[in-house]
């Protein structure tokens, strides 16, 4: 299973429109070799680099397994939880300090998941455990002073 993004590739910056500096638009991503036997998707944004600690960006599941993919500006169908904002959706990159690193992880699982909207990255990772078929992820940085 692999993830990409037409915006940036593994390992580079990701464009100010995606971000608090932009229009904090969700940027274009590709999904490819999903499992066939995978149910729904789950995808996770999240900055480890955060001086508190990780950061959630974005907390999205039961997304369909067919979906190959997020348009830009548009959230894919699916259940958006609850992210370290305490906003449901994407809120793009923000780091206060220095360049972050921010991951997007897709994950495929067999199933579908039983969460609350309000559920966390804590709450997902909990309930798919033992679910996941595959998963894959995509690096992307961003730095503000640049």
């Amino acid at each position: 299973m692999k993830i990409t993004s037409s915006a940036f590739s593994e390992g580079a910056t990701i464009p100010k429109t995606y971000t608090c500096d932009g229009g904090d638009v969700i940027p274009p991503l590709e999904f490819s070799s999903v499992p066939l036997e995978a149910k729904t998707l789950a995808l996770v944004v999240d900055d480890p680099d955060a001086p508190v600690g990780t950061w959630d960006h974005w907390v999205v599941w039961n997304i369909p397994a067919t979906c190959r993919g997020v348009a830009e500006g548009v959230a894919p169908e699916g259940v958006a939880g609850r992210n370290s904002w305490k906003r449901n959706g994407w809120g793009g990159p923000c780091p206060p300090d220095r360049e972050h690193r921010y991951f997007f992880k897709l994950y495929a699982l067999d199933s579908v998941l039983e969460l609350a909207r309000d559920a966390t990255k804590a709450d997902l990772e909990r309930v798919m455990s033992g679910h996941v078929l595959a998963e894959c992820q995509l690096m992307g940085r961003y730095d503000r002073k640049r």
